[in-house]
């Protein structure tokens, strides 16, 4: 593979990977995230109690993870499926839910020595989820065009 391929496979694998990288550390912690997003739920949710102001703080907090790692997944899946071109679909993006798999624990150990966060083994399955579901729509997708042609 030439250095221009690889470049346009692989760069926007390596930004993505660098933006959620950043979106671990300190400045997305719980913590300050709640002073934009609990305000405005409350904004929103006038009547809702604190309880459920926090859990939807934390449910928007886990899906972002979700959506992350989808779009995560399906760069990795484009940038193999580039790179490998005589492998198969199924194995793009095997190895596009290994590559997530890998690179989500390495974000929570890097998580781990931050001051506000800590390492989640939860959040790798998360974060798992959210690459696996890219696979799948990222399969469904390859297949239906290459019936269409």
């Amino acid at each position: 593979m030439t250095l221009n391929k690889y470049v346009y496979y692989w760069l926007p694998v390596i930004i993505w990977m660098g933006v959620i990288s950043w979106l671990s550390t300190d400045t997305f912690s719980p913590q300050n995230t709640s002073q934009l997003i609990v305000p405005a739920l409350r904004f929103l949710l006038p009547e809702t109690p604190p309880q459920t102001l926090d859990m939807l703080h934390t449910l928007i907090r886990k899906s972002a993870h979700v959506g992350e790692y989808f779009i995560l997944g399906v760069l990795l899946f484009r940038a193999f499926r580039g790179s490998l071109k005589a492998s198969g679909v199924l194995q793009w993006a095997a190895y596009a839910v290994i590559a997530v798999v890998l690179f989500a624990a390495a974000d929570e150990i890097h998580q781990s020595f931050t001051v506000q966060r800590t390492c989640s083994a939860v959040d790798v399955l998360i974060d798992t989820v959210g690459g696996t579901f890219a696979q799948a729509v990222c399969i469904l997708r390859y297949r239906s065009r290459k019936n269409s042609e």
